[in-house]
């Protein structure tokens, strides 16, 4: 009955109502697990020991580690509860995390996707690419393949040698894998699974599937996957990253897609793997994201808490960006900052800071944004 039911569906639905659907579903999902208050807990914890400023999480336990993500980062192993009976934080100094709105907070996605627009001639997306980039792409590109495969024996494989390894390897106890039959559905029907070889030598795999929202068609990457003498290896890993995401990026483009989407990273400005996929012509778009925290900034040190912990936020269904300009900083460093933090599909940026700061720098954000077909609008946030 189930199967009939969804063979309906797809007959009489839209791709993109169908996406819709699944999205609303998945927000009312998320909205009744956060429901589930007897789960909630209210912890603290700080960026550094020296820090003024001090987290307060509410919210479900489970989901505590994503609010540390989000704040700190990867890798950010100072970030450390503490006991709310011990806190000398002052309270103007306390920035509230929730998962509950509350006045005033930002709304933080989760995860963003980084998304290619299609539509138009290869060499146009690559000249967005460093001339190193396309170098290397360029040398390296001959000597790698991509075929797809329906056999259950590399389905199996792959999922065993590939994508679990190099998930466990990438994202440690944070890695979200895959079940295995979920695997197998995508690869056998409603997407695609190819192996990627050099020689005659499987070395990583692509997941990907389709994805339909506003009329508009999508080449999705769900995941890569590589062996362990890939994945081991820095240089490597960046040379077949960067060929896997290429190869799916050309084929998306054969196909008449409308959107290459490399995938979902931390929705932190920050993050390393956002700024790689930049690099990669990706624009930010929340698709595939459904959950968020509530942020809402500190009293006094706005600004400064921002210049060490940018922020992403939605408003409606448009993505803001939120940047600190305290006091001190100079025009070298404020550049340095901010360097790599440039990125189509922002509606707005916000720069917080005093009276004297932000004329020059907001000059030259305009500047920078300026070759984008829609860049955002900007706002100057007063603030202490």
């Amino acid at each position: 009955m189930k199967a009939t039911l969804t063979a309906v569906a797809r007959r009489f639905i839209s791709p993109s109502l169908r996406y819709e659907l699944r999205h609303l579903a998945n927000n009312v999902r998320e909205v009744m697990a956060r429901a589930c208050f007897w789960r909630w807990e209210v912890a603290r914890f700080r960026l550094q020991q020296e820090s003024p400023y001090e987290i307060v999480y509410v919210g479900r336990k489970q989901q505590r580690e994503m609010a540390k993500l989000l704040i700190a980062g990867k890798g950010q192993g100072s970030a450390s509860i503490v006991d709310s009976a011990n806190a000398t934080v002052a309270a103007n100094h306390v920035v509230l995390v929730s998962e509950m709105p509350t006045s005033g907070a930002l709304s933080v996605p989760h995860y963003l996707s980084a998304v290619v627009p299609l539509g138009r001639a290869l060499e146009d997306i690559t000249a967005r690419y460093d001339s190193e980039l396309r170098r290397s792409i360029r040398k390296s590109r001959p000597l790698y393949q991509m075929r797809q495969t329906l056999s259950d024996d590399e389905i199996a494989m792959a999922d065993r040698d590939l994508l679990r390894p190099y998930a466990s390897a990438r994202q440690g106890i944070h890695a979200a894998q895959f079940p295995t039959d979920e695997v197998f559905r995508i690869a056998k029907g409603v997407g695609r699974l190819d192996l990627i070889t050099l020689g005659d030598e499987v070395i990583g795999c692509h997941l990907g599937c389709e994805v339909a929202r506003g009329g508009k068609r999508y080449w999705s990457t769900l995941r890569f996957g590589y062996c362990e003498a890939v994945f081991s290896d820095a240089r490597k890993l960046r040379e077949v990253n960067s060929i896997t995401t290429f190869m799916a990026l050309e084929w998306a483009l054969e196909q008449g897609y409308d959107y290459y989407d490399i995938g979902l990273c931390l929705a932190r400005p920050d993050d390393g793997l956002l700024k790689w996929k930049r690099r990669r012509g990706g624009d930010i778009d929340s698709l595939g994201n459904h959950a968020y925290l509530f942020v809402r900034l500190p009293k006094t040190g706005t600004a400064k808490f921002l210049w060490d912990t940018p922020m992403f936020a939605m408003e409606g269904d448009k993505l803001t960006l939120h940047l600190g300009l305290p006091e001190g900083p100079s025009d070298e460093e404020v550049a340095s900052r901010y360097h790599e933090m440039v990125f189509g599909g922002l509606h707005k940026i916000y720069l917080y800071g005093g009276d004297a700061a932000g004329e020059s720098f907001m000059e030259t954000l305009r500047s920078r944004y300026a070759n984008l077909q829609s860049p955002p609008s900007m706002e100057r946030v007063m603030c202490n």
